[in-house]
């Protein structure tokens, strides 16, 4: 059966290994939009690392970002909906992992934009004009929409430190981002902020597709009505999929639906 919607994430899924749309990926898209088959884009990215996309997204231009904490129209750089970490509470957590992991820095990813500790060891570029301070706590806006900490500690021990400091005060996220643990809100996924978007618009969990490859695709995988992995996805993703596609470095996801979509309607 023919979906009502696409939803996919992005890194390791869609895009290619240069982090970049592919010419095929993109005619699929276009394809699905003439077809009048929405797609959504359901990332752990910020908006910042967007702004490439906006031609391609589906008519309505609307993107879960940030694990499921922001939504927003990526062609006017509009906010449609956004669940933030509570001030009170990222202090508290900053309080406890500070205790807990000394040599960790943090930042955080605001809807207003990037905040980072003066040497939050950051793996990517940090924009120009990003408050900076020696304490995070110092540039909290009531905005957060991720926090993130960064320690050089094995990736496996991060998670587990982090995990059993945070509780169940706060989600932790793993997206595959080497080094760093990514905290969002209570109840604040990927999976959740995509169910609530898909009933608004009357579109059951059967009638969706979704791909991903990491673990923070697990509950938006399983809520689907079909669970894509892409080959290259965690082993526990490859578990709970009904469908394993190529490597997202051989446009698995766009070959898949090709065949399974756009073919088949002859």
């Amino acid at each position: 059966m023919r979906p009502r919607l696409i939803a996919t994430d992005l890194d390791g899924t869609l895009l290619d290994g240069d982090g970049r749309l592919s010419a095929r990926a993109a005619g699929v898209l276009r394809a699905l939009a003439a077809a009048e088959i929405e797609v959504l884009f359901v990332t752990a990215r910020p908006p910042r690392w967007l702004d490439e996309l906006a031609s391609v997204v589906s008519g309505h231009g609307t993107v879960i970002c940030l694990n499921g904490a922001l939504v927003i129209d990526v062609g006017s750089g509009r906010e449609l909906e956004s669940h933030p970490l509570d001030d009170r509470l990222v202090l508290d957590l900053l309080t406890d992992l500070r205790d807990h992991l000394p040599e960790a820095r943090f930042a955080a990813e605001r809807v207003s934009g990037l905040a980072v500790e003066h040497d939050f060891p950051a793996r990517w570029p940090v924009p120009d004009g990003t408050p900076s301070a020696r304490r995070l706590e110092s540039l909290l806006d009531g905005r957060t929409g991720k926090l993130l900490a960064r320690c050089a500690v094995p990736d496996d021990d991060l998670v587990r430190r982090v995990a059993e400091v945070i509780g169940d005060r706060a989600l932790l996220a793993d997206s595959g981002a080497v080094g760093l643990a990514e905290i969002t809100a209570p109840g604040v996924t990927k999976a959740a902020t995509l169910a609530s978007w898909a009933a608004a618009r009357g579109i059951d969990a059967a009638d969706v597709w979704a791909f991903g490859d990491m673990p923070n695709d697990l509950e938006m995988l399983r809520w689907a009505g079909r669970a894509c992995a892409v080959a290259n996805a965690h082993p526990d993703v490859l578990a709970v999929a009904d469908v394993v596609c190529g490597p997202h470095t051989e446009d698995g996801v766009a070959v898949y639906l090709e065949e399974a979509v756009l073919r088949s309607r002859g």
